[in-house]
């Protein structure tokens, strides 16, 4: 399993170069064959490169993503490298673990009938392209098992996540000479300030509300990347400031895209343009109740620590899938931490049980008579 792990890890895949990312699923595409006995279908969109295994009739699906926040060359400051039990390298964690674990827990059962297999390669930008192929698999399956990592690094099974929308708040303002007449224009920069505090407003107001709000939560309304401006001596005539949202309801989510439609200019002069809106909606935790029941009890048998539940503030396409109605358990790839970040790890001496726990999980799941009866 390692020595896949390396394999994948050392074929960069990120996710906005498209090259890296069909160049990734020729090499998940090639273990896929060696461990399940068959060539995946490919499926370009786009320019993304997506895989898919179907077995009989659809019943499990098996959903996990090859591309990564990685630029290229990133190896070369974060080498693979597997020392005192630990697993590092760029992706590592961020899934292509869950990849391996999930290739080799198939590989173990006597039967793959009734699994699909759907491995994307744009998670990580939001799924733009791959998002109606996961809702269609979802549709068609009885229960959908995600292999992201856990959710922190003692392996707690990702129950509900956070929906998320992304906004743009484009400023349209007037350039002018800054030194000989700056009174002619309309300075779009100063105008993204005034915005930048109301979004910010809008985030203290939905957390305040949510704190004691049994439907809505705590949502979080984030502004991130700024900019405004051409040149040192003009009035900037165009600023943007970005806007991240994470809401643990539809409802929550709504709501804020109407504050945020809401926006007034404070400039005269200026005009506002209100760009995206809602992404990926939240996981519900009645998704995941059953498997999780489920997972628990298999876990139980297999003599390993008693599972836990968390609830994160992340998305994944795990969103997609209990939105469309199938039963969902997130978090099921490896256990390590310090995703998208310098510290990503994964714990060597938790792949093989996660992967034991899995393949117990998937025997299970694909014997289910309907979406309600549990094995």
């Amino acid at each position: 399993m390692l020595a896949d792990l390396e394999e994948l890890v050392t074929c960069e895949s990120f996710s906005t170069d498209h090259a890296s990312v069909t160049r990734s699923a020729e090499v998940v595409g090639a273990l896929g064959k060696r461990l399940l006995g068959t060539e995946p279908e490919t499926v370009v969109i786009d320019g993304v490169t997506h895989l898919r295994w179907a077995f009989g009739t659809p019943r499990v699906l098996l959903l996990g993503h090859h591309d990564t926040v990685w630029p290229i060359g990133s190896l070369r400051t974060h080498p693979w490298s597997v020392a005192d039990g630990i697993a590092r390298g760029p992706g590592v964690l961020d899934m292509k673990a869950g990849l391996v674990q999930m290739f080799h827990a198939l590989a173990s059962l006597p039967s793959m009938d009734g699994v699909h297999v759907l491995v994307t390669g744009d998670e990580e930008v939001g799924s733009p392209t791959s998002r109606k192929l996961i809702e269609e698999a979802a549709r068609a399956c009885r229960a959908a098992l995600v292999l992201e990592a856990a959710a922190d690094e003692k392996g707690a099974l990702k129950t509900a996540r956070k929906g998320t929308s992304r906004y743009e708040v484009v400023v349209h303002g007037h350039a002018a000479h800054a030194g000989l007449e700056p009174h002619r224009g309309v300075n779009a920069a100063v105008e993204a300030a005034h915005q930048l505090l109301a979004v910010a407003g809008i985030g203290a107001a939905m957390g305040a509300v949510g704190a004691a709000h049994p439907v809505l939560g705590v949502s979080t309304v984030t502004p991130t990347l700024l900019s405004a401006g051409s040149t040192r001596n003009t009035v900037p005539a165009r600023a943007r400031v970005a806007v991240d949202v994470r809401v643990p309801s539809v409802d929550a989510q709504e709501w804020i895209d109407e504050l945020m439609h809401a926006l007034a200019a404070r400039v005269p002069g200026a005009r506002l343009e209100i760009l995206g809106g809602a992404q990926r909606p939240p996981m519900d935790p009645v998704s995941s109740t059953d498997l999780f029941a489920l997972a628990s009890r298999i876990a139980t048998g297999l003599d390993q620590e008693p599972l836990r539940a968390a609830a994160v503030g992340g998305a994944s396409d795990a969103n997609y899938t209990a939105a469309a109605g199938c039963p969902t358990l997130d978090g099921l790839g490896a256990v390590g931490g310090g995703a998208h970040a310098d510290t990503e790890h994964v714990e060597v001496s938790r792949i093989v049980p996660r992967a034991r726990l899995l393949a117990q999980l998937i025997e299970k799941t694909r014997r289910w008579p309907d979406r309600r009866s549990p094995a």
